[in-house]
């Protein structure tokens, strides 16, 4: 059996090594998915939770990239499509990417004899120009049914306008991509996604749990680089009375609550993960019910890991010392992903629905969010 953890754990050391130069240089993430698929963690399904927090820690953008090639590999599964899905691992180095914002219905499908063609632009779409496969959504034009289907990234028609340019994640190649007159074969169509489909609907509790597990990661890698420099390079405060800032009391215990917050978010998402498996394990057994309580339970993690990764990303300044600050060292990039990534959609929503569901029982909506 393939030891994923100890791979991905080498992997992670190499993007580690560059990942503040690479940050800076803000070039599409090429080389860095040549090193996934290199690897062979491409094909790290059955550790896709412990991979995405690895790589995670060591560069959030290509932890993002991985996290959702495993989400879309995944999604598959839930479509009545067999045949379709094993189509998709047909090639296990295939960097698989999704076109499927909700907010942005902006692609119309145009039946054809065999298939269809796709036309239109969306706004967001992170790994798509790097990707070698793409999952995409769209609309038919004659029955405004939401279809969705893979296609090859680099097939005719299929442009992107290269437009990413934001404070963090910037190196998820998140641009816009453009659809002018693809053609889509049928084999290709995974299948139509009903609003009030309870099964597929979990694809949506799944997009929420994978950025959960990128913030449970972020959030450790800031940990462990912001420790690794206070024990070797933080000075103690003149008051501390202490020679070594790692022997100050209140960095210990700061560190100490930071640690704790970080496990209790940890369990949380791997609380999340399993109820999430379970509910997709149960086919179309899947209840009303068992499919509120796992998105209420991808909720709560979402709401904690959120606080704790921008609460961390920010606080290790304050154990590490004001020449921490300095641009060599690229501590900022742990916050400025933090803070992009947890703009995704507002997280309050996310405690609503959880105090909903405590007080009355009120199950969270369908939506592309919950």
């Amino acid at each position: 059996m393939t030891d994923w953890i100890g791979l991905a754990e080498e992997v992670a050391a190499r993007l580690k090594a560059d990942a503040a130069e690479r940050d800076r240089a803000n070039r599409p993430p090429t080389a860095e998915v040549d090193l996934l698929r290199s690897s062979g963690l491409l094909a790290a399904e059955e550790a896709a939770d412990a991979v995405t927090r690895i790589i995670s820690a060591a560069d959030a953008s290509i932890g993002h990239l991985i996290g959702y090639h495993y989400l879309h590999l995944w999604r598959a599964e839930l479509f009545d499509n067999p045949s379709a899905a094993a189509r998709m691992r047909a090639d296990r180095d295939w960097f698989w990417s999704g076109v499927s914002n909700p907010l942005d219905a902006a692609l119309e499908l145009t039946p054809t004899s065999d298939g269809f063609i796709v036309n239109g632009r969306k706004t967001f779409a992170t790994g798509a120009s790097v990707a070698d496969r793409l999952v995409v959504s769209a609309t038919r034009v004659d029955t405004d049914e939401k279809i969705t289907f893979t296609v090859d990234a680099k097939a005719d028609g299929i442009s992107y306008p290269s437009d990413w340019d934001n404070t963090g994640q910037r190196l998820t190649a998140s641009g816009g991509i453009v659809f002018e007159n693809v053609a889509v074969d049928a084999q290709d169509v995974l299948g139509a996604q009903p609003a009030d489909s309870i099964r597929l609907s979990l694809a949506a509790l799944g997009f929420q749990l994978a950025l959960t597990q990128i913030y449970v990661g972020i959030a450790a890698g800031a940990l462990a680089e912001a420790a690794e420099y206070t024990r070797g390079q933080a000075r103690p405060w003149l008051l501390s009375g202490v020679e070594a800032a790692s022997a100050d009391p209140y960095i210990l215990a700061g560190y100490g609550e930071l640690v704790a917050s970080l496990e209790a978010a940890g369990t949380l998402a791997d609380r999340a993960s399993e109820s999430l498996r379970q509910s997709a394990a149960a086919g179309s057994d899947l209840t009303a019910e068992q499919r509120a309580s796992t998105a209420v339970t991808v909720s709560s993690a979402k709401v904690f890991a959120t606080r704790v990764v921008n609460e961390t990303t920010s606080k290790i300044f304050e154990f590490m010392g004001a020449r921490a600050t300095a641009t060599k060292f690229g501590y900022d990039r742990f916050w400025r992903n933090a803070r992009t990534l947890t703009l995704h959609d507002p997280v309050v929503y996310k405690a609503r629905e959880v105090g909903a569901y405590f007080l009355t029982g009120e199950h969270p909506p369908f939506t592309g969010y919950s």
